[in-house]
């Protein structure tokens, strides 16, 4: 259903902000907003690593040139897999790579253990997201924020647009 403009009516807008959240660990990875809120839940989890690595390898699959890669990866490997990592992440030992691997590098060579570490929050992390204050809040004041007058009044006036 499209209003005159062709633009979907508000009965059948796409979901946002904690609703769209609520629905998927990726729908909320791919919002900025929900990755904030998300890394805010695991920093008090002390576990933000797992999502900062889950980032980077993100980011490490876009990387252009074999130099980028290598130093990329080498960042990724020291930071987050190394037995000497500042950040390191969870993953099965066997699954560990070796530096050797850093000097041939391939966009999803992170991608087994990314999806290790995916599946750890979204089985894990997630669910006790969508349960924190931090989550619940930032939910309530969405709705609060629909709710308020201004909200109500530019919604009624866009029917009023749409209607005539």
């Amino acid at each position: 259903i499209n209003d005159g403009e062709g633009h979907p009516s508000s009965s059948h807008q796409a979901l946002k902000g904690t609703s769209k959240w609520a629905t998927s660990l990726e729908n909320l990875l791919e919002d900025p907003e929900g990755v904030k809120r998300f890394r805010e839940f695991l920093k008090k989890e002390f576990s933000e690593e797992n999502v900062l690595f889950w980032l980077a390898c993100e980011e490490f699959k876009k990387t252009q040139g074999k130099k980028q890669m290598q130093e990329k990866a080498k960042e990724i490997y020291m930071t987050f897999l190394s037995s000497k990592a500042s950040s390191q992440v969870n993953v099965e030992g066997q699954s560990r790579l070796s530096e050797t691997i850093l000097e041939t590098p391939h966009p999803l060579m992170f991608q087994k253990l990314q999806d290790q570490i995916f599946n750890l929050m979204k089985y894990d992390s997630y669910s006790r997201f969508l349960k924190s204050d931090i989550f619940l809040n930032h939910k309530k004041s969405e709705e609060q924020e629909e709710n308020s007058p201004e909200a109500q009044t530019a919604a009624k006036r866009a029917s009023r647009i749409y209607n005539t």
